[in-house]
């Protein structure tokens, strides 16, 4: 299926690859029905392949799942693909039919119906805020740097909570609004006011987002958070990638993969090497390069391993980024059994 905002665009395949047919279903409760059924009618549907099952094709990805068809995701194709067949939505559906049918899609679309779904969204909302309180942030700086000489100087040794709790008190009507002097002190004061305002607003956000991840994390992955160098941010992160179906991740190396943190080959001739993997999701690589700098500080056998790679002439970074493979294998290990038991 091609999938976008308002529409979704079908292809039927039979198993020798034959076109039976394509169809557009509008992306609602009702065209998924029709979409599911107008595919039956050819025959029994086992798989699909779902472009865009993170965004337009998620809510379709959970209709066809729950409804017992296996969904792959489905990438674009490259460009020169299109280049040679051209660019339509009916050929992209076919396409992404045959990739499925071909066995070269094999990545298995997340059900995102349960406690990670859950956690994505918190830890989406609580990204947004963070980044919002830090432009405020930002902003109440830079208004001080332009500010009135003896306002700056009030404010200058005063440590962050405390500037804010100060800027959030600034009234001062008692100015001249219509004066020039007088009416940019005002406007510096309430504009100054306003900021810290919303940065408080803002932390409020954050504090609670994080304590419901906390509280989430805690309920449904507590291995998680009992291992060194993994706290609730870091054990989310590695949870979305996961997804609520962790069972569609066929092997540690596949999870690896998934988080960017396996090696790929570049062999040609006598010559053998591999490089850095710079795919997959950098979201969960950046948890895993978390852990090994933490551990790197106060886990005593990582610190034992990376003096014992030194002496053996490895670099630092090579160092870490084996030990990032380690920490996706134990992470794999200990999310797979238990995230693949049903919740309640």
């Amino acid at each position: 299926m091609d999938t976008h905002r308002d529409a979704h665009v079908a292809a039927v395949l039979s198993p020798m690859g034959e076109v039976i047919g394509t169809a557009e279903f509008p992306a609602s409760a009702a065209g998924y029905r029709d979409l599911l059924g107008w595919a039956r009618a050819s025959g029994t549907v086992r798989r699909a392949g779902v472009e865009g099952t993170g965004s337009f094709g998620a809510a379709l990805s959970r209709y066809l799942l729950a409804q017992g068809v296996a969904v792959f995701d489905v990438n674009r194709f490259d460009r020169a693909d299109r280049r040679r067949r051209g660019k339509s939505d009916p050929l992209d559906a076919e396409n992404a039919a045959r990739a499925v049918l071909s066995g070269r899609a094999r990545a298995k679309a997340k059900t995102g119906d349960g406690p990670v779904e859950i956690a994505r969204m918190y830890k989406l909302a609580k990204d947004s805020a963070v980044k919002a309180r830090t432009q405020a942030i930002n902003q109440l700086k830079a208004v001080l740097i332009r500010a009135d000489p003896q306002l700056r100087e009030e404010l200058a040794g005063l440590g962050n909570a405390e500037l804010f709790r100060t800027c959030a008190g600034l009234v001062d009507d008692s100015l001249n609004h219509e004066a020039g002097e007088g009416a940019v002190l005002h406007a510096t004061h309430v504009t100054l006011g306003l900021l810290a305002r919303r940065i408080r607003q803002l932390s409020d956000e954050v504090q609670e987002l994080e304590g419901r991840l906390t509280r989430l994390v805690g309920r449904h992955a507590p291995q998680l958070l009992a291992v060194v160098g993994i706290g609730p941010d870091t054990a989310v992160t590695l949870l979305i990638t996961v997804g609520d179906n962790p069972e569609r991740l066929g092997s540690e190396a596949s999870f690896a993969a998934l988080c960017g943190v396996s090696p790929v080959e570049r062999s040609s001739g006598s010559r053998q090497y591999r490089r850095l993997n710079r795919g997959g999701d950098r979201q969960a690589n950046a948890a895993l390069h978390r852990i090994v700098q933490t551990r790197l500080r106060v886990d005593p056998r990582t610190q034992e391993y990376y003096e014992r790679r030194s002496k053996e002439g490895k670099t630092r970074r090579e160092i870490v980024r084996s030990l990032k493979r380690y920490a996706a294998r134990e992470v794999y290990h200990l999310v797979r059994p238990v995230q693949s038991q049903p919740t309640s």
